[in-house]
């Protein structure tokens, strides 16, 4: 198998903004399935500009190359989001900002540690697949298939309807269908602690994403017990790399603005 390489420079984590003691809160950002931190990058910065201790990370498998997703689970993934919130138990005030599967282990973060995770930004969550042929896999999955035939999926390009953004965009270029199970174990987790996320939540969707399900996304909102809807009118999946993306960061920097007025810096 030939080794397909990735520009690190660009899918690389990364922290932004003043160090504890001086920020508004901290914020913790979590990319999506086969992307990497330069997908939330602009809302990073827009956040660290407002005063917000940023920390993207980069989840296991991501980010490098195709090879090195054949060695991870939706355990590595989970665990990994549960170590970056520990990395921020020094900050009394946080709150978690996650893109597409990102947001579900954003959700699942909150339902599990509700007195650390005091909001959220679930922006494209991942409810429900809007291609056919992801909804059949989702249907199929217990057919042990990945196993039997080790099948990969290949990757060209990444749902952005910005020409310029696309264009930049590191692509995975094929992962294993191995994986897509993972996130679909993913799914599951988020919809058994739904009821469960008690804090504010700011949900952000595009009705022209062409991964998700909008009418996915308004049950979701629904469902969460403090959740609002934010319908994006222009761009596709990748939210914070989109057209409407100042309109993105501007919502989201003012929710979390909101709350952390609230919130006693303890």
């Amino acid at each position: 198998m030939t080794v397909t390489p990735m520009d690190e420079a660009k899918t690389a984590s990364f922290t932004l903004g003043p160090p504890r003691g001086k920020e508004v809160a901290a914020v913790l950002l979590i990319h999506g399935f086969t992307g990497s931190p330069w997908e939330v990058r602009p809302l990073g910065e827009a956040l660290a500009a407002r005063g917000f201790h940023v920390h993207a990370i980069r989840l296991p498998g991501h980010g490098v190359g195709p090879e090195a997703m054949a060695w991870v689970t939706w355990r590595d993934w989970e665990r990994a989001a549960e170590q970056a919130l520990k990395q921020l138990e020094a900050f009394p005030r946080v709150f978690v900002a996650g893109l597409s599967m990102g947001a579900l282990l954003g959700m699942l973060l909150a339902a599990r540690h509700p007195q650390r995770v005091s909001g959220l930004a679930l922006m494209a969550p991942v409810w429900k697949l809007r291609p056919l042929d992801g909804r059949l896999l989702r249907r199929l999955r217990w057919l042990p298939i990945a196993e039997w035939t080790g099948l990969w999926v290949k990757k060209s390009t990444t749902d952005i309807e910005d020409v310029a953004a696309r264009a930049d965009a590191p692509i995975l270029p094929r992962y294993p269908l191995a994986r897509l199970y993972d996130l679909f174990t993913i799914q599951d987790h988020a919809r058994q602690v739904v009821t469960q996320v008690h804090c504010p939540t700011l949900v952000a969707a595009a009705e022209q994403d062409h991964v998700v399900d909008f009418r996915s996304v308004q049950r979701l909102v629904s469902a969460l017990p403090r959740a609002r809807l934010l319908t994006l009118r222009r761009g596709f999946h990748i939210l914070p790399r989109d057209n409407d993306r100042a309109l993105l960061a501007h919502e989201v920097a003012g929710f979390f603005d909101g709350l952390a007025a609230r919130i006693p810096a303890g």
